[in-house]
């Protein structure tokens, strides 16, 4: 089996052991972006290997950082990247999904610069343990949140053929979704990522290029496990809010699937009006609540994707709230 390439949407890179430096996808891009201010309020709702919180911290002092996410073992090594912040910053298990009641909790009213750095982390991805890729032999696990009730084994092997087609097509967008799903389904027991990687490689096919043929799959089994579309969905409905007035939220998006979603609800969150087009007369009341920082996503550098692989597909969205809206 070829190694070629990771499961799609990843985040921070992490090339060495604990304690060693982990570099965040477009890290210039995203500071300069969200210019945090002194004396600012940072939430960074996916802080992973904390490589974003950190400069994000560095660049403006007497800042306030409250660090969020649903993997203990990542908030374990934040904590040990920020540590030289001291009590400057908060860290606390949570989805960015319910981050409305997270800040509510800390007593803040918003934030002015607020991150969503979507997708995995290397610190789960390079873990076999975690069961998220296919270049090791480990369990048919990929729960962001180690707590949580459903595996990618649950899925993979109780899902009844149809709704597992489905969801491999809409979610890893793989072409040959049927013929991976019956692939799946007769070699039922399995229990670890290179066995379903083995059986998704024969029945899906070469792929064009680098990407290994069950990158697909494993990334629809990923978004499943961990309602990342869900989660997502449900912070977009209403995101700005979550913002002071003038506050601004980076959002980075490593698949189309995410990206459709955050342009979507970035432009709805500026536009003036949502009537209907071909009414005389604006009748929804609404009013633009944000300005689009990025009317166009930004992309890394060349220079970064070379150093970085991993960061080639990301996108970075970046809006700004109004004031009094």
């Amino acid at each position: 089996m070829r190694g070629d390439d990771p499961p799609m949407g990843n985040r921070e890179t992490d090339t060495g052991p604990v304690g060693a430096v982990h570099v965040p996808v477009m890290v210039g891009q995203v500071v300069r972006g969200l210019r945090p201010r002194p004396g600012a309020r940072l939430v960074d709702a996916t802080v992973g290997l904390a490589g974003h919180a950190a400069a994000m911290l560095a660049a403006a002092p007497e800042t306030e950082l409250l660090g969020v996410d649903r993997d203990p073992h990542a908030l374990a090594r934040a904590a040990r990247r920020l540590a030289e912040f001291g009590d400057r910053v908060r860290l606390r298990a949570g989805s960015f999904a319910d981050l409305g009641a997270l800040l509510a909790r800390e007593g803040w009213d918003g934030a002015d610069a607020l991150l969503l750095d979507l997708g995995v982390s290397s610190l789960q991805l390079d873990d076999a343990d975690r069961g998220f890729s296919f270049r090791y032999a480990g369990p048919l696990d990929m729960r962001m949140d180690p707590g949580a009730e459903v595996t990618a084994a649950t899925v993979v092997n109780t899902w009844e053929e149809r709704a597992l087609a489905d969801a491999i097509a809409e979610l890893g967008e793989e072409p040959r979704a049927r013929a991976v799903a019956r692939a799946i389904v007769r070699a039922r027991p399995l229990s670890s990522t290179q066995a379903l990687a083995e059986v998704v490689a024969r029945a899906a096919g070469r792929s064009r290029g680098k990407i290994h043929p069950a990158t697909r799959t494993f990334q629809a089994l990923r978004i499943v496990v961990n309602d990342e579309l869900g989660a997502l969905d449900r912070f977009l409905a209403d995101g700005w809010t979550l913002l002071r007035p003038g506050g601004r939220l980076a959002i980075l998006a490593y698949h189309s699937l995410e990206d459709r979603r955050v342009k979507d609800a970035m432009r709805r969150w500026a536009a003036s009006c949502l009537c209907p087009p071909g009414l005389p007369q604006c009748v929804c009341g609404w009013s633009a609540k944000v300005r689009l920082v990025t009317p166009r996503p930004l992309r890394p550098a060349d220079e970064e994707v070379l150093s970085n692989p991993r960061a080639r597909s990301a996108r970075l969205r970046i809006a700004e709230r109004l004031e009094g809206r």
